[in-house]
């Protein structure tokens, strides 16, 4: 009686340290968590080449020219407002013929309005190494210098009248993770603007007819 009493005993005594260790087991196995990259779009929903994030307004019409906060002029005067975009093959500043012929149209337009001025931006990519480390920015301005020595050398437009601004790869207007992409933010933006309250004062800072000198005071 006494020896299978302890046989008893023995096998629950067993059973509990088998559950026991069962228990252990499964409270000491690690829960495997798998990162799953996640690529953050950049879009510029309205198209005016400002992406989402720094676009002050991101519901701005289709070819509606855009300030540099991304939102329509709201100026009431009259005049002209042009926007140029040239884009550059990778590594690259140089201005494709293409290109020149867009631009030739914007000189037509400043020499019409003389006293128009052009801000060109200049930009480029990640993965575009800079000439020079102290100047990572250097190729995006090199975009904007190519353009602004062309309207100088070949239109003879005053350089005061043309700034520049560069942002290498600071404001992409598309997804950095394809070629595609890529290839829109290899890119220069202009815009030309000469603002007139009437259509007296507009005339009196116009060429007609594509005269080359101002006219006489």
């Amino acid at each position: 009686m006494k020896i299978k009493l302890r046989n008893t005993i023995l096998v629950w005594v067993s059973a509990l340290v088998l559950t026991g260790c069962q228990t252990a087991d499964l409270s000491n196995q690690a829960t495997q968590i798998i990162d799953i990259p996640v690529v953050e779009a950049i879009l510029d929903s309205d198209g005016d080449g400002y992406s989402d994030d720094i676009d002050m307004c991101p519901g701005t019409p289709m070819n509606i020219v855009t300030d540099e906060r991304g939102c329509p002029f709201t100026g009431m005067g009259i005049g002209l407002k042009m926007e140029y975009r040239a884009f550059f093959a990778k590594g690259s500043s140089e201005l494709s013929p293409e290109y020149q012929l867009e631009l030739d149209k914007v000189a037509a337009k400043l020499q019409e309005y003389y006293t128009a001025t052009m801000r060109i931006e200049g930009h480029a990519t990640t993965d575009e190494k800079s000439a020079t480390v102290l100047q990572p920015d250097s190729l995006s301005r090199n975009r904007a210098i190519i353009i602004k020595n062309y309207l100088i050398m070949q239109h003879q437009i005053d350089p005061d009248r043309l700034s520049i601004a560069s942002y290498g790869a600071e404001q992409p207007i598309a997804p950095s993770d394809t070629e595609e992409g890529k290839s829109m933010n290899r890119r220069a933006y202009g815009l030309a603007i000469a603002n007139f309250d009437t259509e007296e004062e507009m005339s009196m800072h116009r060429r007609i007819y594509g005269i080359a000198t101002e006219p006489e005071d």
